[in-house]
């Protein structure tokens, strides 16, 4: 028996073509290249698509965005709640965790200092998602609080001081990965861990 899709359904599935093609294209041709009517027939779709569950271009770009961060904080989640203990193969093993779960990708690169750009040049979207990015970075230092708490270690600097340098350096660190050719994940993850150490010492 063939299943019947619900509209609600539809509605999600045609979303989820759009972001992607979306993410492709500001990947590629950044925010001001990608055109509307290209990624909407890429998608399988008209602009009309587009408009009618998104709006504007600056709202499909936002859109994708806040996908990705979503991925990000499911991935982040993966990674370090599965951690018992801070020892000597805590930075090997995160390495490896983590590259498993983010692509590390030229697109990926593109797309955060793309997303980085448009803020600094968008001042009414940069406020519009202040609080969104204050949410996060609450979010993260919360998240390494209660984890290294678990693990009996604790943190040399503000949690949230911490949590503000990891979301500013992690899309340099994957932007000079591949300009550069070097892999800079592990002393990047070593130099993080320096800040951490076990409760007592």
């Amino acid at each position: 028996m063939v299943e019947r899709w619900t509209r609600e359904r539809r509605l999600e599935h045609t979303r989820t073509l759009l972001l992607d093609s979306a993410e492709a294209a500001f990947a590629d041709h950044g925010f001001a290249g990608a055109a509307l009517d290209d990624i909407a027939e890429v998608a399988g779709y008209t602009r009309g698509a587009i408009a009618s569950h998104f709006g504007a271009k600056d709202e499909l770009f936002l859109a994708v965005v806040e996908r990705r961060l979503q991925r990000l904080a499911a991935n982040f989640d993966d990674v370090i709640g599965s951690f018992e203990a801070l020892n000597d193969e805590l930075v090997d093993e995160l390495v490896k965790r983590w590259r498993g779960v983010t692509t590390g990708s030229r697109a990926d690169a593109a797309l955060n200092y793309e997303f980085s750009l448009y803020l600094l040049r968008n001042p009414d979207a940069r406020e519009r998602l202040a609080p969104q990015r204050e949410r996060t970075i609450q979010w993260i230092a919360d998240y390494i609080t209660n984890h290294v708490d678990r693990l009996g270690g604790q943190i040399r600097m503000p949690a949230e001081t911490l949590a503000r340098l990891l979301v500013a350096s992690t899309e340099g660190v994957l932007m000079g990965s591949h300009l550069d050719g070097q892999d800079l994940y592990e002393p990047y993850l070593q130099f993080v861990m320096a800040n951490l150490v076990l409760r007592g010492n």
